[in-house]
């Protein structure tokens, strides 16, 4: 029998499934139902996602972020266009070249703001085409929400981000891997954070608030979804047992239980910054606002915690660690991390 890991803080990927989405999931295993998303849990599902976002747009269920991600970034841009992302954006860092791929050639221009935000000044300076033919044009802005550092953009931040790349031409995409937590922390609607702001396609990520697997990417602007079917079955994201990604996230939705474990993550992540913020040796390096915490630690803590079992990333520089907190972290897990550090600090 494989032992389960006590509650981490590597990542948020590490957690299990939620109970309303198991149930859900459940559910729809019972008897048969069509393939390749003509069943009525995937429908019920779309309809969902459009009720919780209070607009009509076109819905695509995939198996992950990555490549919800390039999927997204493809549609809008052609092979011999541009997109403009953060340095430290998952599109950039860990997606493999997959947003290049899926598009043919679409080059990453990326700029490396403070807090991994993207600012207007910097969107501004990308938007141009320096060389004429001999350059990629910047056709998209990738936007991540939560971002990967934690930080969340306001409403108003968005709405002015997109205001300025649609001026220069180009379409803004979303990656919203955290987008519940970002939701949950400025207590504002999910169109509020997404279409109502100026943003025409988002990945909403499922992965990491509660679902066994499976994002959904939201086309608001829903003339970008054009052919976007046949790209994804190209890509082999069409899942043939569709019902079985979205079935999870009808049990999400009813009665918000996705907002619900993402502002209990938020907190835990707050829960763990307090503890962090008595112990003198140890730093935050970024405003903690969505489950995640940031933080700069000894090496000599890194390390000794590392050889308890603790599992965390390091993630800026060679002492700056990523602490990530789930649906399911509990206080207990908190507040013995941090009885940890003290001991291994003194």
């Amino acid at each position: 029998m494989i032992e389960p890991l006590t509650p981490q803080f590597g990542s948020d990927n590490y957690a299990g499934i939620c109970p309303e989405a198991w149930r859900a999931l459940e559910a729809a295993n019972q008897g048969h139902a069509p393939g390749y998303g003509a069943d009525g849990w995937t429908r019920a599902a779309t309809d969902a996602i459009g009720a919780a976002f209070e607009t009509d747009c076109d819905v695509f269920f995939v198996f992950n972020g990555t490549a919800a991600n390039s999927l997204a970034l493809a549609a809008l841009c052609r092979n011999t266009d541009a997109i403009v992302c953060h340095a430290m954006a998952h599109v950039n860092v860990d997606e493999c070249g997959a947003p290049e791929f899926m598009s043919g050639g679409a080059r990453l221009l990326t700029v490396d703001t403070p807090l991994a935000k993207l600012s207007l000044d910097a969107i501004v300076a990308k938007a141009i085409t320096p060389h004429d033919e001999h350059s990629s044009r910047p056709r998209a802005v990738s936007l991540t929400q939560a971002t990967e550092l934690g930080t969340v953009y306001t409403p108003r931040e968005l709405a002015a981000l997109c205001e300025t790349a649609h001026a220069k031409d180009m379409r803004v995409q979303m990656d919203g891997a955290r987008f519940a937590n970002a939701v949950a922390y400025l207590g504002c609607s999910p169109a509020d954070a997404s279409w109502r702001a100026g943003v025409d396609v988002l990945c909403l990520g499922g992965t990491k608030n509660g679902l066994p697997g499976g994002e959904a990417i939201l086309f608001f602007d829903r003339n970008l979804a054009d052919e976007f079917a046949r790209r994804r079955k190209q890509a082999g994201q069409l899942a043939s047992k569709m019902r079985f990604l979205a079935a999870p996230w009808l049990g999400v939705l009813e009665g918000n239980a996705w907002l619900r474990h993402a502002a209990h993550a938020n907190a835990m992540a707050r829960r763990l910054a307090e503890g962090l913020s008595t112990i003198r040796d140890a730093k935050l390096l970024a405003p903690v606002e969505a489950n995640g915490v940031f933080a700069d630690l000894p090496k000599h803590a890194i390390d000794a915690l590392h050889a308890k079992g603790w599992r965390f990333y390091v993630f800026v520089g060679e002492t700056g660690i990523r602490l990530m907190c789930a649906w399911d972290t509990m206080p207990d897990s908190v507040d013995r991390f941090i009885d940890d550090l003290r001991g291994v600090i003194r």
